[in-house]
């Protein structure tokens, strides 16, 4: 194959080509691929950004005399801005738009007047950007789109769809490969996306978004060595990162799975653009204009299958159609009778539900004329043969990924999500690649980043080693913090004579506590601080804190006597006391050692008055929602034990004020490991403002809940945005005191589990490593899907590794400390393995289960 039979497509869209610097971006990019592959270059354009909104209000009726102008003089002033002759360049383009405004085909708004008004975008950016290149002294050529690109009428597509939504042929023979090439002699040639010639001779339109389907089918024909579709975000990620700043970039995905992501709400790549590429097996790639160096999303059939989660998306202005009848059960022909009506309308139907006496359907407005006028007449044939019901505006929000069914396992916190919507239809792909939930518009506002934190946190999205995905949104966009080395890998060999003493044991460097511990102190919003002891309630641990200025707090009795045995001296006013339904023995308790007690029911007062007569009390409110890791760390919300309903807020002073009582502080704790910087104002202007109503609070107490970075590509938490939240917010209520309760976050990375290699076993190709201790000494794997980094102490630098489940000897399926840690190959029985950041909630959880004995603990302090 010559040079001049080989082609590279590039694409750019609006944004890219709507400023002057970005078609200086676009002559380098060109010339770049086209010196370093000796191929040609076709480069397809769209409209300026903006313009075919324009020409769709034209072609709606609305002013079109003066949006033409608009759009004429928009394009004169870009052409000044490029250096150009506007009447020279343009001339023959803005003549011909204007004839269009004049044409007498306008006032029946006809189709084939349509697609010539429409067409006008491009022609008029691609004749700009052709003469601006080589005024620049770029070898480019024009060539009309409409040349090359023929528009096939489809089985049952109406009039419509054919002339405004055209598909066009893909497939191509060597002449016209052999014509297209010789068209011009330019080494470079620039076309317009969007636009193909009807079969009529007439101009058709590819649709909305189209130009990403022109270049696909350009690169089809062509049989190119690859179709780069240049944006303005750096390719797709697993959610729009719009609404979801962690979304991750996806590096490398087969044509299957960028089609699902396509078609179900990823905006990036229109879902028409790919089918022609895959059936010729062009590589595609997407790329950002702005910052080129980045690697984008490459497309291709080579892309390794990588079973997971990919990519969560969103479609709004979803259409239901829901059809009952009793009749329709074991009735033959009943579904050919209903889409036979749809048909009819011209109407493609996306997902479809069924039960006994009922199916459910949606309409996807993007691949449909779905006005008011249309479902009306639709429900009015449908009406004949059941009863219909018409739900808008509905949301689709969709999973998708290869193997969904064997993921259902790892998904139960996205059902469990899903249980607190209305969800209308549940729809599972037979192509096994997606998985959908239809639910009321509304409900899904906000809903993205927590569903797709719960994938990152099940597992069921495989975000570490697996070559699908890259950096996250927030890290192109704001570069990453990175977390430093962990302590222990520069403690190893005194961690190795510690596990020889034996093991499981637990080991804690105070070091990083105080270090943790002082970085909070820093942050001036705080006025003061108290440390959530059931997170690690060892001595030492205690004492350090006391020594940085920590208060406690205490949820029992126990605790209670721990903090004054470790830290004899400690004043009462340093110790908070949060019980939830505790018995009145332990409240007794707080109340003698002066502790500050915090209440969260009615029911307390009234069952105890005498208890809590002229008490000064602290009140734990539920502000309607939780917030967390897992669902089970989520503790606000209805379905959560803590905190009392606002709703009861006037019922509890009323009953306060009946036995003396004062509320001196307000409450409010709604999980744990919240990523959200934001949360915490939120909470904190949420309390502040019912603080004012009560009148006598002093203290705003946030709560904990500050993330730790267990995963292997997480980022540290933020911690100066967040102070920089809480002075925001501290500086609208200066009246009030702010008062935290970190627990994990001060202590999660100072502590490690030490453990003995037992066994090491092949079964059916999962090699599992079995250890002297599992979920009798760390429970969070088995109880909250809880991920914790493994490593291999005794093999610390191996550089042969393969894929290890991490058990424990304990009786149950779910002892597992890790799925799929990456360990020497070479680990054996006797090695001591070390599970990181277990210094939170280890140790405060181990059990005796199986009669097995606790771990031992020790204290680094040097």
């Amino acid at each position: 194959m010559t040079a001049a039979d080989r082609w590279i497509v590039l694409k750019f869209g609006g944004t890219s080509v709507s400023r002057r610097e970005r078609w200086d971006t676009i002559g380098r990019i060109a010339r770049e691929r086209a010196e370093r592959s000796g191929a040609r270059i076709l480069v397809v354009v769209s409209a300026l950004s903006g313009t075919t909104n324009e020409l769709q209000a034209i072609c709606g009726g609305g002013d079109v005399a003066g949006r033409a102008q608009a759009i004429a003089a928009r394009h004169r002033a870009f052409a000044a801005e490029l250096g150009l002759d506007a009447d020279a360049v343009l001339g023959a383009r803005l003549a011909a738009l204007q004839a269009l405004a004049d044409d007498p085909r306008a006032a029946a708004r006809a189709l084939d007047w349509q697609a010539e008004v429409l067409a006008q975008g491009e022609l008029l950016s691609s004749t700009l950007g052709a003469a601006y290149l080589r005024a620049g002294g770029l070898d480019f050529g024009w060539c009309d789109a409409r040349d090359w690109l023929e528009a096939v009428a489809l089985p049952n597509q109406n009039a419509w769809s054919l002339r405004l939504s055209a598909t066009c042929r893909h497939l191509a023979d060597d002449a016209w490969r052999a014509r297209f090439a010789a068209q011009q002699p330019a080494r470079m040639l620039l076309t317009q996306g969007f636009i193909a010639r009807h079969g009529d001779g007439d101009t058709a339109i590819l649709g909305r978004g189209g130009s990403d389907t022109s270049a696909s089918c350009f690169g089809a024909l062509l049989g190119a060595q690859q179709v780069e579709i240049w944006t303005d975000v750096p390719g797709m990620f697993s959610a729009n990162p719009r609404e979801v700043p962690e979304a991750r970039l996806l590096a490398r995905l087969d044509y299957a799975e960028a089609q699902e992501i396509a078609t179900t709400g990823a905006k990036v790549l229109h879902p028409r653009s790919i089918g022609p590429c895959r059936d010729a097996r062009v590589p595609m790639a997407i790329l950002d204009t702005s910052r080129p160096h980045l690697p984008g999303t490459r497309i291709d059939a080579a892309a390794a299958t990588v079973p997971g989660v990919k990519a969560i998306s969103r479609r709004n202005g979803i259409v239901l159609v829901s059809m009952e009848s009793i009749g329709m059960w074991q009735q033959v022909g009943f579904l050919a009778d209903v889409f036979e009506r749809f048909k009819r309308h011209g109407l493609s139907v996306d997902l479809i539900g069924s039960s006994e006496t009922n199916v459910t359907v949606s309409l996807d407005p993007s691949d449909n004329l779905v006005s008011g006028n249309v479902l009306e007449a639709l429900s009015a044939d449908l009406a004949e043969i059941c009863r219909v019901k018409v739900i808008v505006p509905c949301a689709a929000i969709t999973l998708v990924g290869r193997g969904m069914r064997s993921l259902l396992h790892r998904l139960s916190d996205i059902w469990a999500t899903f249980g607190r919507e209305r969800v209308h239809l549940v729809s599972q792909s037979s192509n096994d690649l997606n998985l959908t939930f239809v639910i009321d518009e509304a409900d899904a506002d906000g809903l993205l980043p927590e569903l797709h934190a719960e994938l990152v946190r099940s597992g069921a999205m495989p975000t570490g080693d697996s070559g699908v995905f890259g950096p996250t949104w927030h890290e192109i966009a704001h570069g990453r913090r990175e977390r430093p080395a962990p302590w222990w890998l520069a403690r190893r060999d005194a961690l190795l004579r510690l596990a020889a003493c034996g093991t499981p044991r637990y080991a804690y460097d105070l070091e990083v506590v105080r270090e943790r511990a002082r970085a909070l102190r820093a942050v001036d919003a705080v006025d003061r601080r108290f440390y959530a002891l059931k997170a690690n309630p060892h001595p030492a641990i205690l004492r350090a804190l006391a020594n940085e200025g920590f208060g406690f707090e205490c949820v029992s009795r126990g605790e209670l006597e721990r903090v004054f045995e470790a830290v004899p001296g400690v004043p009462p006013g340093h110790v908070l006391f949060t019980p939830s339904f505790a018995p009145r023995a332990d409240y007794e308790a707080a109340f003698a050692r002066r502790a500050t007690v915090t209440v969260d029911s009615v029911e307390l007062l009234r069952r105890w008055p005498e208890l809590f007569r002229a008490r000064e009390l602290w009140l734990r409110l539920d502000l309607g929602r939780g917030e967390g890791h897992h669902r089970k760390v989520r503790t606000g919300g209805s379905e959560a034990k803590f905190g009392l309903p606002l709703a009861r807020l006037g019922e509890f002073l009323e009953a306060a004020n009946g036995v003396g009582a004062t509320v001196s502080g307000l409450h409010a704790h709604l999980g744990s490991g919240i990523e959200s910087a934001t949360h915490w104002r939120e909470a904190y202007a949420e309390l502040a403002g019912l603080a004012e109503h009560i009148g006598t609070v002093a203290t705003l107490d946030i709560g904990g809940g500050l993330p730790v970075p267990y995963l292997p590509d997480a980022e540290p938490f933020d911690l100066d945005a967040w102070a920089a939240d809480l002075a925001t917010i501290k500086a609208a209520y200066p009246q009030f005191a702010l008062a935290v309760e970190p627990g994990r976050y001060l202590v999660a990375e100072a502590g490690v589990l030490l453990l003995s290699a037992t066994q090491v076993v092949d079964k059916d190709g999962v090699r599992r490593v079995g250890c002297d201790a599992g979920m009798n000494a760390l429970m969070r794997p088995a109880l909250y899907d809880a991920y914790h980094q493994v490593a291999n102490l005794s093999r610390q630098g191996d550089a042969a590794e393969v894929v290890f489940d991490v058990v424990g000897p304990v009786c149950e399926s779910g002892d597992v400390l890790g799925r799929a840690r990456r360990l020497p190959a070479a680990t054996a029985p006797g090695d001591v393995l070390l599970v990181a950041d277990a210094g939170a909630y280890g140790m405060a959880m181990a059990n005796t289960y199986n009669l097995r004995a606790l771990p031992a603990e020790d204290v680094i302090d040097d």
